[in-house]
């Protein structure tokens, strides 16, 4: 096993500083029980900016949405 690791390292230290890191990223979400998980809520937020930035939904400052909650416990 100790070959096919060397042989990767050698292997991954070609690739350029990005492609590095997107691969020691892959490499650890492959480590993470949770990774469907994460990945779902990655999709998630890219769902949610995708909104906001088209305009199918508003956002609110903070303020603004504590008053209205805090209105509507009263």
């Amino acid at each position: 096993m100790g070959n096919q690791l060397e042989l990767l390292e050698a292997e991954a230290l070609k690739l350029t500083a990005g492609e590095r890191a997107a691969f020691a990223q892959l490499l650890l979400a492959s480590l993470d029980e949770d990774s469907e998980i994460e990945e779902a809520w990655a999709a998630e937020t890219e769902r949610r900016i995708a909104d906001i930035e088209s305009g199918v939904l508003q956002v609110i400052p903070i303020a603004d949405a504590l008053a209205q909650v805090r209105a509507a416990l009263k």
